[in-house]
């Protein structure tokens, strides 16, 4: 009969450390959630009471009275944590305050407190048990007492779980009908304890009810921190679009839709630092500047000008496809040239001035002067170096696209 209720007790002390080995032993799954720490807690206060459980049928068969009377004592004040971390762990759960929260709060400590008074009390005279000289053990009135308390507490739990549960949402009818089946069970096993206090019937209902939170809570609650992950992963997904958008915003021109001046001093920057490190790759710069914008400004408004712009910005953009354009002034734009288009850059430069001079000739409105250097390492000690003669080379074009346009539109001389 002894080694049959050690037994038992063992089996539920395993099955629970089973069950609840993540929540026991890895803190970071309760870590800053107080109704996982505080359930946590109730279970290592099962636990205890499980081991001083065991022990007792041991001492049992030994008939060792002094140490069955300490082992007697020490279970009572471990079921009485497991009745104060179990409301605490209710109260945490349900997060609810209201009166019932409250008396739950002031029920369960009242109650732990009352317990460690009656044992010690029950040194001196047995108002809970009493162990006689056989080994034998007997229960006073303090016992009936103490347990009919804890049946009306989780009576109590079950009966307001019960009545919360209807019309709450999903996920809080969960949680009360987890306290309310939890409380039923106890409160079934422990009626049968009142007539068998010899039987394990109390670890019994411990099983059997931290079975039940576990199916509810803990699998419950995974699925809800798996939500909460796609939740956050989704609010992470829509903070990376918004930066994403803003640092686009930041460097697109309003206009064009290209890079901006941001973007290309950054891209300056950048450059700079390879350079200083003399680790740059071969590199050219292309410098464009419209003609006549402040004329087409001037005859047919700003609008027209904005026009003229974009058309120059896709002309650009069309011609060096596999290279970074950047607007850098109001009507003045530059191209960083790097690999494939770096190699071709020649034929790219020669391509694009006999399409200008073609619209020369044909006295088209849209005249882009080009100007194009390469990255020199031995003579380049920063960006601007290139970019300078880049610019340089660019305006030179541009008053040869002049001369030319001016020299069209001179009248013909003609002969008598």
């Amino acid at each position: 009969m002894h080694y049959y209720y050690t037994s038992i007790v063992l089996l539920a002390a395993a099955i629970l450390m089973i069950e609840n080995h993540d929540i026991l032993f890895d803190r970071a799954v309760t870590n800053n959630i107080t109704a996982r720490e505080t359930y946590r807690k109730f279970l290592f206060a099962v636990l205890a009471y499980y081991a001083v459980d065991a022990l007792w049928g041991v001492l049992d068969s030994l008939h060792a009275a002094s140490l069955l009377f300490a082992d007697t004592t020490i279970y009572y004040i471990a079921l009485a944590s497991g009745v104060l971390f179990w409301t605490r762990f209710v109260i945490a759960y349900l997060a609810e305050e209201n009166a019932f929260s409250r008396f739950l709060f002031y029920a369960g400590h009242i109650f732990f407190a009352s317990v460690l008074a009656i044992v010690i009390l029950n040194c001196f005279a047995p108002l809970l048990f009493w162990i006689d000289t056989d080994a034998s053990y007997h229960a006073s009135v303090g016992r009936y007492a103490l347990l009919l308390v804890q049946i009306l507490l989780f009576l109590l739990s079950s009966i307001y779980a019960l009545r919360s549960m209807k019309g709450a949402p999903d996920a809080l009818r969960k949680r009360f009908r987890t306290v309310c089946l939890f409380g039923l069970t106890m409160a079934v096993f422990l009626s049968i304890q009142w007539s068998y206090p010899l039987l394990p019937l109390y670890t019994i209902g411990y099983m059997l009810g931290t079975s039940l939170v576990h199916t509810f809570v803990i699998i419950d609650a995974k699925d809800e921190y798996k939500q909460g992950l796609e939740d956050a992963l989704q609010r992470e997904q829509s903070h990376h679009n918004e930066l994403k958008f803003a640092w686009q915003t930041a460097y697109t021109d309003s206009l064009t839709g290209l890079k901006n001046k941001l973007a290309y001093i950054e891209t300056e920057e950048q450059k700079d630092v390879l350079i200083s490190n003399r680790s740059a790759m071969p590199f050219a710069i292309a410098i464009f500047d419209l003609n006549d914008l402040k004329t087409i400004n001037d005859c047919f408004g700003h609008k027209a000008g904005d026009q003229y712009i974009i058309r120059a910005a896709r002309l650009i953009c069309e011609h060096f496809r596999h290279s970074p354009v950047f607007r850098i002034g109001g009507d003045e734009f530059a191209v960083l040239l790097e690999g494939q288009d770096f190699e071709d850059r020649d034929a790219l430069q020669h391509s694009f001035d006999k399409m200008m001079d073609e619209a020369n000739r044909q006295r088209n409105t849209l005249i882009i002067a080009m100007g194009l250097s390469d990255y020199d390492a031995e003579e380049d000690h920063a960006f601007h170096h290139v970019f300078a003669r880049a610019d340089h080379e660019m305006y030179l074009r541009k008053r040869q696209l002049k001369r030319d346009a001016e020299k069209r539109a001179e009248p013909q001389e003609t002969t008598a």
